[in-house]
């Protein structure tokens, strides 16, 4: 089964960083517009920053786009997603996939956790 597979994900304190990376097959990642989505428990998946195939044009959802970044290396197949500044309100499981989101490359996630 073809999937992205994330990491990087943990226990931060509040105002404290981290950088999930999110890996997947070339097929599925190369030429493909990208995406970082999250997810709490209860709600439904949301859309937070995506980057086109080809890393020069980003966009950033409004409620945090002063402290995330989101980037990508096609040599690796890789995207990453630098969050600063965290809040416990960032806490939630984060995916990647292709942006718009191909619903079959769903991965595990990575659990984020903000708490002091």
């Amino acid at each position: 089964q073809v999937q992205f597979v994330e990491s990087g994900g943990g226990l931060v304190q509040p105002g404290g960083s981290l950088k999930l990376s999110c890996t997947g097959p070339e097929n599925i990642f190369k030429r493909f517009d990208m995406g970082w989505y999250r997810q709490v428990p209860g709600s439904e998946r949301d859309f937070l920053a995506s980057i086109a195939w080809h890393g020069t044009t980003t966009f950033i959802r409004e409620s945090v786009r002063d402290r995330f970044n989101i980037s990508r290396d096609n040599a690796k197949n890789t995207v990453y997603l630098q969050m600063d500044s965290l809040k416990s309100e960032d806490t939630a499981i984060y995916y990647c996939n292709n942006y718009p989101a191909t619903t079959d490359y769903w991965g595990q996630g990575t659990q984020v956790t903000v708490s002091s």
